[in-house]
């Protein structure tokens, strides 16, 4: 019988819709934190949303991912619908392959998540050069490689909640 290779046998209680929203908001608000051209900083909004498609894909899905990626459109002033269609395709992506992506230990985890990140800027960069722009060079997919090490803290960070018992039964090992 195959065991699952989960470290954690914790049951996880159900995440609540306001705390989806507000972890979505606040990768927005960090995506809008000015770095300048500085390679490596990970898309926040990319990296959130992913990871709530994985945990919840019922709750969190392409809608999602079309609404930031306008926002994103609008308060980068990129070409509009760049974010739009790379995130959409990011939710698909990691909606669809969720239930495989969870059987998975974190660190495999983050190697399953990488290729979306890859394909999701390969989307946004073909669609800029559409629109145009000149080719931005191959330190800018570093992102993709620097939002798949934050895969396994951004995990911890949005499960912390959903670790919390909501009654203390000193009977019961759970």
């Amino acid at each position: 019988m195959m065991q699952p290779t989960h470290s954690s046998r914790r049951i996880l209680l159900p995440v609540s819709n306001w705390f989806i929203v507000l972890t979505l908001f606040v990768a927005l608000l960090l995506n809008l934190i000015p770095f300048g051209r500085l390679p490596g900083i990970p898309d926040w909004v990319a990296l959130v949303l992913a990871f709530w498609c994985v945990h919840q894909p019922l709750k969190v899905g392409m809608a999602a991912g079309f609404v930031l990626g306008l926002a994103m459109d609008v308060a980068d002033a990129s070409v509009m619908g760049q974010h739009a269609l790379a995130y959409v395709l990011l939710a698909f992506a990691a909606a669809g392959l969720s239930r495989r992506i969870l059987w998975f230990p974190l660190a495999q985890q983050a190697l399953h998540v990488l290729p979306m990140f890859l394909g999701m800027q390969v989307v946004m960069m073909l669609t800029r050069m559409l629109g145009g722009a000149e080719f931005p060079g191959l330190l800018w997919f570093l992102s993709s490689f620097t939002a798949t090490l934050f895969w396994h803290p951004v995990t911890y960070v949005l499960l912390i909640p959903q670790f919390q018992s909501q009654d203390k039964d000193v009977n019961r090992p759970i």
